[in-house]
C-alpha cells in the first residue's frame, strides 16, 4: 500500500481550518437518527482536531438529491445526533462555499465544530468538478478524509479536494486501510477468503481478483450452488445462476493455476421450501439433493472441515454469508464458522477482516462482531477493494 499523511503529521494547526470529509449519511425514521455508527467511526477525528485547536468544518452527502436543494434531506438534520455523539456544541452552515461559510469561520473559536450542508445538492459534487473543489478549498487550510465508505467515489469532497489542499487520512479511514492492508496488500500467509452471498454474478470481480490472491477461498451462500451445478452437481431447485457455469468453471481452472484451494460444501441442509419447516428439513451430501429440494445452508461435516481450514491460516478476509442465514436453522453454517474465526482470533493465530451489510449483520448476529480483528462498514467501497480495484479517494491521499 502507498504511504498516506495522517492527523499526526500534522504541525501546530491552532486556529486553522480544517475540511474534514466524514460519512453522514445516515438511517432516519421520523426526523431522527436511528444509527449512530458512522458518527461515533468519525468521532476520535473530530475530538483529534478539536484538540489540536482547528476549527473543524464537516463534509458529507445525505441521500440523492441530484444536485437539487432538497429539504428532507438536509444536513441540518443530524446537528442533534452529532452533538449527543461528540458532547459539544455543533453550528450548522447552510452552504458549502462562499461569505456565508467564511462568516461562520469568523464566528467558530479554535476547537470548534460546524457541519456544511449537504454536498449533493450541488451539481458539480457528484461530476468531481475542479471549480467546486476549489471554491470549498478557498475557506479551508488543509483537508482530511475520514469517509473510507464514499471512497470508491471520485467527486469534489472525496478526491478533488485533495488536489487542491494538503490531505490526509483521518481515523477511521487510518484504521480501514491498515486493517484492509494486513488483509490482502501484505498480507500474512497462508490467506483464507470466505466469500458469500445469493448470486455469483455480483461477486463475479471479487472472485476472479482473490484466486490469485489468496491461498484458500471457500464459497458460500447461492453462489456455492453455481460453483456446484458448474462441477456437475444436480442442486435440485436451488437459487443457482445456471448461466454463469462457465464463468464458474474458468474461475476454478484460474485458482487450480494459482495454488489457490476452492472449497465448497460437500454437505449441505436442504427444504423443499423456503421455510424453516421441519418436516421437509434434511442434511445430506450434494450428490443426494432431490430434484424438489433447495439447498440453504452448509453442513455440519462442511463447516467442520472449514474451521480446520482457518486454523491453518494467518489471514482472513469475509464477505458474505454461508447459508440463508437471516432464518434459523439455516444459520447455523455461517454462526459456527464465524465462532471459530473470532476464537482464532482471540487466540492472537488469525487476523480477520470482514465487510459488507450481510456480512456485519451476519456476525452481529453470530454474537462475535466485537472479536474481529476489524469489521468494514463501508458496503461498495470494500467490495470494490475486494475486486482489486483502485478507490480514488485512496489515491488521493497517497503521497
Amino acid at each position: 500500500m502507498s504511504a498516506f499523511k495522517t492527523i499526526d503529521d500534522l504541525g501546530d494547526v491552532t486556529g486553522k481550518v480544517a475540511l474534514v470529509r466524514v460519512d453522514l449519511n445516515l438511517p432516519m425514521q421520523d426526523g431522527a437518527v436511528t444509527d449512530d455508527t458512522r458518527i461515533r467511526a468519525a468521532e476520535p477525528t473530530i475530538k483529534d482536531l478539536c484538540a489540536k485547536g482547528a476549527k473543524v468544518l464537516l463534509l458529507a452527502h445525505f441521500g440523492r438529491p441530484k444536485g437539487e436543494r432538497v429539504s428532507t434531506m438536509s444536513l441540518s438534520m443530524v446537528v442533534g445526533a452529532v452533538e449527543k455523539v461528540i458532547g459539544k456544541e455543533v453550528m450548522f452552515v447552510p452552504e458549502i462555499t462562499g461569505p456565508v461559510v467564511e462568516q461562520a469561520i469568523g464566528i467558530l473559536r479554535p476547537g470548534d465544530v460546524a457541519i456544511l450542508e449537504n454536498t449533493r445538492f450541488w451539481k458539480g459534487e457528484e461530476k468531481n468538478d475542479p471549480e467546486l473543489a476549489k471554491a470549498i478549498a478557498a475557506n479551508g487550510d488543509f483537508y482530511v478524509n475520514d469517509a473510507f465508505s464514499a471512497a470508491h467515489r471520485a467527486h469534489a469532497t472525496t478526491e478533488g479536494l485533495a488536489k487542491v489542499l494538503p490531505a490526509y487520512a483521518g481515523r477511521s479511514m487510518q484504521a480501514e486501510l491498515e486493517a484492509l492492508d494486513k488483509a490482502l496488500g501484505t498480507p500474512v500467509k497462508p490467506v483464507a477468503a470466505v466469500v458469500g452471498g445469493a448470486k455469483v454474478s455480483s461477486k463475479l470481480d471479487v472472485l476472479k481478483h482473490l484466486v490469485s490472491q489468496v491461498d484458500h477461498l471457500i464459497i458460500g451462500g447461492g453462489m456455492a450452488n453455481t460453483f456446484l451445478a458448474a462441477k456437475g452437481v444436480d442442486v435440485g431447485k436451488s437459487l443457482c445462476e445456471h448461466d454463469l457455469t462457465g464463468t464458474a468453471n474458468e474461475i476454478l481452472d484460474t485458482a487450480d493455476k494459482t495454488g489457490c484451494t476452492v472449497h465448497l460444501p460437500y454437505d449441505v441442509v436442504v427444504s423443499k421450501e423456503f421455510a424453516a419447516n421441519p418436516a421437509s428439513l434434511r442434511t445430506c451430501n450434494v450428490h443426494e439433493v432431490a430434484a424438489d429440494e433447495m439447498i440453504l445452508d452448509a453442513g455440519p461435516l462442511a463447516v467442520e472441515a472449514l474451521g480446520d481450514v482457518l486454523k491453518t491460516c494467518s489471514t482472513l478476509v469475509w464477505n458474505g454469508p454461508l447459508g440463508a442465514f437471516e432464518m434459523a436453522p439455516f444459520d447455523a453454517a455461517t454462526v459456527a464458522l464465524a465462532r471459530t474465526a473470532a476464537a482464532l482470533t482471540l487466540e492472537g493465530t488469525l487476523t480477520s477482516v470482514a465487510g459488507g451489510g450481510d456480512t456485519v449483520a451476519a456476525l452481529n448476529h453470530a454474537g462475535v462482531a466485537q472479536d474481529f480483528t476489524y469489521i468494514s462498514t463501508a458496503g461498495g467501497a470494500f467490495l470494490e477493494w475486494m475486486e482489486g480495484k483502485e478507490l480514488p479517494g485512496v489515491a488521493a491521499l497517497t503521497v
